[in-house]
């Protein structure tokens, strides 16, 4: 009996021991700044945005950090982990962004007065690649929607930034990349208020209540990451 309670306890102790000394995982956000803080009129826009739920590719849409470790291969690492599923980590960095630059605000989701302008904003994720020690990419095709043109301005936009190495700065390298298709996504939205603002007006003279003019076509703005697409 005294050798078997000796055992016991020597196995109760081994398992504690292995759980003490397993590695403890690390999580991470998108949700800090990117770069310098940016400042913002005490006097809000004269319209909202949208910005719907991001698509992200299957491959990554889990809370574990996927890397790069070759062209056709990639690694699943267990103990470093988004604070949250990379769609809702890009799309709440996206709004803060979007929030800041064009100092508006995001309303998915919540009430706001019918009468308002609102630029409906979709992101979707085309590639979303970690090279450790090397870069982080994030290639996505979006689109804006809004105003009294009714303009849809689609675009891609694909960000690249150099990171050293570490897992911090991979991640902070993703936030910067978020942060330039936020700008390329702002450029697009003062885009379609300009045409808003030069459109004339329904009833006006030269106008026709019977027929709408089709939406202009709009180029994509240019961006600091490499941008291309079509507007319609």
């Amino acid at each position: 009996m005294r050798i078997g309670a000796l055992l016991l306890t020597l196995g109760a102790a081994g398992v504690l021991a292995g759980c003490a000394s397993s590695p403890s995982s690390r999580f991470y956000t998108l949700g800090g700044a990117a770069g310098a803080p940016v400042a913002v009129s005490s006097a809000p826009a004269s319209f909202y945005f949208e910005l719907a739920p991001v698509d992200m590719p299957q491959q990554v849409a889990r809370n574990q950090l996927v890397v790069q470790s070759g062209s056709a291969q990639v690694s699943v690492l267990e103990q470093e982990r988004w604070a949250s599923l990379p769609a809702d980590e890009v799309r709440r960095a996206l709004s803060g962004d979007l929030a800041q630059q064009l100092n508006a605000i995001d309303v998915y989701g919540t009430p706001h007065p019918e009468s308002a302008r609102v630029y409906r904003v979709k992101v979707k994720v085309q590639r979303f690649e970690s090279w450790p020690g090397s870069q982080a990419v994030i290639d996505a095709v979006w689109s804006v929607r809004g105003g009294e043109s009714q303009a849809v301005m689609t675009c891609r936009t694909v960000a690249e930034a150099r990171v050293a190495e570490g897992y911090d700065a991979l991640v902070d390298g993703h936030r910067k990349a978020v942060n330039d298709i936020a700008s390329a996504i702002s450029a697009g939205v003062r885009s379609l208020g300009s045409v808003a603002a030069s459109a004339p007006a329904s009833g006006s003279p030269g106008s026709s209540s019977s027929r709408q003019p089709a939406p202009p076509m709009l180029p994509c703005p240019p961006s600091g990451g490499a941008t291309t697409a079509s507007a319609q």
